[in-house]
């Protein structure tokens, strides 16, 4: 399994504190928000990992990350973003890093206090692809999950009205022919290329799987009160990252 962590976009949602840095760069307490998302797959047992980024700050993730030492990795692979594409066509930069292999993909700006080593462990190459949902307040902002007794039958991106409270999470688990499912997506209204779509077409072939979290998770990319909201659940559930502190 390699795990990808996609940490691009613009961050407008953020402005004025995105203007002369990337969001994944903003502390989240006190550390860094990429830092988070790494950590998540640390955690999990990924060691070969992949940073997917863009913008005219994207030098600034190597001087802070360089080659991963700080998480106890041999070394990270990085990636690069051309515009703002959408999350599948940043996924799709990292196709020859994967090669054969399954890969679990993080949004960079997503919180997890749950443990996924058990879930990683247990997929396989032939399971499709497994998405994670979170009850929450907000459904509208999120792709919701429609869910018939213990199946996902559906997946509507930002709906004006819900059909459900579950949004899925920045967290998925792919296959290696995930590649070659972003090759027949074409844009969405919003000229991008769109992870949900990539979900809906295993959910169209009844492959999808997916958990609901019981942990708490925070978008920190959402806005600059929610980025303020995770910050301060971070420091209160003391969640410890997979750092090397002597070499920070």
């Amino acid at each position: 399994m390699k795990g990808i962590v996609l940490a691009g976009g613009l961050g407008t949602r953020l402005h004025p504190l995105t203007k002369v840095t990337n969001k994944h760069l903003l502390p989240v307490y006190n550390q860094p928000m990429i830092y988070y998302p790494i950590s998540t797959l640390v955690k999990a047992g990924i060691k070969d990992i992949m940073i997917v980024t863009g913008g005219e700050r994207a030098g600034d993730f190597l001087r802070l990350l360089g080659n991963g030492s700080v998480f106890g990795l041999p070394h990270l692979h990085y990636g690069y973003q051309e515009g703002a594409g959408g999350i599948a066509e940043a996924l799709y930069l990292a196709r020859h890093f994967a090669g054969d292999d399954c890969i679990c993909v993080i949004l960079g700006d997503n919180i997890f206090q749950d443990d996924f080593t058990q879930q990683i462990s247990d997929f396989e190459k032939n399971d499709g692809a497994m998405v994670f949902l979170k009850e929450v307040e907000n459904p509208q902002e999120y792709g919701v999950a429609v869910l018939e007794g213990d199946k996902i039958v559906d997946i509507c991106e930002k709906p004006k009205k819900p059909p459900s409270n579950y949004a899925v999470v920045g967290l998925y688990v792919y296959e290696p022919d995930v590649f070659k499912v972003i090759e027949t997506l074409t844009p969405s209204e919003r000229g991008e290329l769109e992870i949900t779509d990539v979900n809906r077409h295993y959910l169209s072939k009844g492959r999808l799987r997916y958990k609901i979290l019981n942990g708490y998770w925070g978008d920190a990319g959402e806005s600059i009160d929610k980025l303020l909201m995770v910050s301060n659940k971070v420091r209160e559930l003391g969640l410890s990252l997979n750092i090397n502190s002597n070499i920070m």
